[in-house]
């Protein structure tokens, strides 16, 4: 989802099944600044003590590319080290898409982002399900074995709200543009258009990862 409606072109859509040749042949990448990455400036604030670097998936439920990306995002995100934080953040581009991030922040601060994250897609993107209010999405979650007055509680509550807040202050300050994409260590932000596709990303997002590394996570 291109910042208000990304779509990936054919060309970068090829590439997920034929990388560029430096990652096909297993040689050194090293990344472009302002061709796979974009520099930010000034830094956008990050959650993470020294010495650790803060990944940052920017996603939206609305998004299928968002939804394709999440199993490859998932095993990518469960082999890095201690050193690398990685978080989700559901973006807010416009007052559509609150009531998606309402459901992500509720679930969240559940504990049940793992357990219901992937049905949520399903719902809204395969099974076409309309989730745009409590009033929608709360026995669809009690079908789900969640807890529907404590999902309510949350949903409304001024901590997802807060968090909201939150999530569009760090979209802005990183200046995103798409979704899925990445913002890395307040320093660095990429998305699939720039890196020709989901691994080209990850590959990027490795490299700079390893840079930030040397330089003690800052």
């Amino acid at each position: 989802m291109k910042r208000r409606d990304f779509a990936l072109t054919a060309a970068a859509a090829a590439t997920l099944a034929a990388l560029p040749a430096a990652f096909a042949q297993g040689q050194p990448f090293t990344p472009k600044e302002g061709e796979n990455y974009l520099v930010v400036n000034p830094a956008a604030p990050v959650d993470t003590s020294a010495g650790k670097v803060e990944v940052v998936e920017f996603f939206s439920y609305g998004c299928p590319h968002c939804r394709d990306f999440e199993p490859i995002f998932d095993k990518w995100a469960a082999a890095q080290p201690q050193d690398v934080v990685v978080r989700r953040m559901h973006v807010g581009f416009s007052n559509a898409f609150e009531p998606l991030q309402r459901i992500f922040f509720a679930l969240e601060a559940m504990g049940l982002n793992e357990k219901v994250h992937s049905e949520v897609f399903n719902a809204i993107l395969n099974e076409k399900k309309r989730l745009n209010t409590l009033e929608e999405v709360q026995p669809w979650m009690t079908e789900r074995g969640v807890d529907g007055a404590k999902f309510a509680a949350a949903y409304k509550s001024f901590g997802v709200a807060s968090k909201i807040r939150r999530a569009i202050e760090l979209q802005d300050a990183y200046h995103v543009e798409a979704t899925p994409s990445f913002g890395i260590a307040g320093r660095y932000y990429m998305d699939p258009g720039m890196t020709n596709g989901f691994d080209g990303m990850l590959k990027t997002a490795d490299a700079l990862i390893a840079k930030l590394r040397k330089s003690g996570g800052q």
